[in-house]
């Protein structure tokens, strides 16, 4: 079990996260609570906002997923179209075409878990078939909703992000969350997922512009475990860290390490990130301080 203390209207209290299982596709799990899990980024786009073409070769993407893993990556989550504001859209075959060679490869030369970074059923199905664990959608199950079904027949873990991307959204933060995810949930549960393959991002930086927004939801981030499921992160290199920073994307690791400490001390349990390495490190720093609380 994991103590998580948090400031809420000027007294401290604290939140009490105990280990649970996140099933995954076949037949595997992961253990989210006591340690911090990392997520690597591994983006097969010529494109994406930071990383773009570094990747997009196969044999470079599966070089980069085992460096990954050598630094201490969890998870390797393969993604083929940039979300980035103002990116390209590309279609279901080139997506494709793109993640489904890495993830082949990956899982005939490792064990590693893997997540497929897509919001298309389709996409999802062969991933999974291909041998991926996870299908992390940044639209949280509404932009194709048949994507819970395919979820369901595999019983891969599902990772629901929040969007404000093309709706309107509430004043309050939380509320908005709370909003969304009530949808995602209804969707899921019309699909029969299992509420133990569900973990929640808040979604940093999408569609939430100003360094405000962002540090808003940054600082009650803890009211998030009201929803009942574990939270991942994913706030690297993202650009309200740049406008804190004034550090270009590719300079932005540190702030994000940070950011990580922040949100692993409220309850975090994936990190989403561009530099295993260094969010390993502080991150580990942030666990030992979780278990002295512990033992206080």
């Amino acid at each position: 079990m994991a103590r998580f203390a948090s400031s809420v209207v000027g007294k401290e209290e604290t939140v009490e996260i105990t280990d649970r299982e996140w099933l995954l596709a076949h037949e595997r799990a992961m253990v989210l609570g006591g340690q911090a899990r990392l997520m690597a980024i591994v983006n097969v786009t010529p494109d994406s906002f930071s990383d773009g073409g570094h990747h997009a070769a196969v044999e470079d993407a599966v070089s980069y997923s085992l460096r990954c893993l050598e630094e201490g990556a969890d998870i390797l989550d393969i993604g083929g179209e940039s979300t980035r504001p103002g990116a390209e859209p590309v279609s279901a075959a080139q997506e494709q075409d793109r993640v489904l060679p890495v993830i082949e490869a990956l899982s005939r030369q490792t064990d590693a878990l893997i997540s497929i970074d897509t919001y298309r059923a389709e996409t999802a199905r062969l991933a999974l078939m291909a041998g991926a664990h996870i299908i992390n959608d940044v639209y949280g199950l509404q932009r194709e909703p048949e994507i819970a079904a395919v979820a369901a027949s595999f019983r891969a873990g599902v990772c629901m992000m929040h969007t404000g991307r093309g709706r309107e959204v509430l004043a309050d933060p939380i509320a908005d969350q709370t909003l969304f995810f009530q949808q995602s949930l209804a969707i899921a549960a019309a699909a029969q997922v299992l509420p133990a393959t569900i973990v929640l991002d808040p979604g940093f930086g999408f569609a939430k512009e100003t360094v405000e927004v962002n540090m808003d939801l940054m600082a009650r981030f803890d009211e998030l475990h009201g929803l009942g499921f574990p939270l991942l992160v994913g706030t690297s290199r993202k650009r309200f860290l740049g406008t804190l920073s004034g550090r270009e994307a590719t300079e932005r690791d540190h702030a994000t390490a940070t950011t990580s400490v922040l949100l692993r001390m409220q309850g975090a349990s994936v990190f989403r990130v561009h530099n295993v390495k260094v969010n390993r490190d502080a991150l580990a720093v942030a666990d030992a301080m979780l278990a002295a609380k512990t033992r206080i």
